[in-house]
């Protein structure tokens, strides 16, 4: 039985018939894929620390939400404050507080992206 020799990088099966990765198990790509995974995690515990503030009703209304989707204020400008047109009120908090989430949602999908690539990776949100 002649015996071949493969030439070039990559992945290969040693005689053992197991998967040897270049850079060993310590380097290369085990080594990146754990120093992303603790860039990841401190990321994420970044964004607890990161504000977004949104406006509705011409500035009458003002949120203030964290990278993890805690509401940190709510700011009501007392001229927009009728007895008379409670729903108005209920609405702009409401649009308010929506359009925060999103606000989140988006600032942490621009950190995390920022060190995958661009990479949509199942589950990390």
């Amino acid at each position: 039985m002649a015996k071949s020799k493969s030439k070039g990088k990559g992945f290969s099966l040693g005689g053992g018939g197991g998967l040897s990765i270049p850079g060993g198990a310590k380097g290369g790509l085990a080594g990146q894929l754990q120093a992303m995974q603790q860039q990841m995690l401190e990321t994420q515990a970044a964004l607890g620390e990161k504000t977004v503030e949104i406006t509705s009703g011409g500035g009458v209304v003002t949120v203030v939400m964290t990278g993890h989707y805690k509401l940190e204020s709510i700011t009501i400008d007392p001229e927009v404050v009728d007895p008379e047109d409670v729903e108005m009120l209920q609405d702009l908090i409401v649009a308010a507080i929506n359009e925060a989430v999103e606000a989140a949602q988006n600032l942490a999908t621009d950190e995390i992206s920022a060190f995958t690539g661009g990479l949509n990776i199942p589950g990390l949100f």
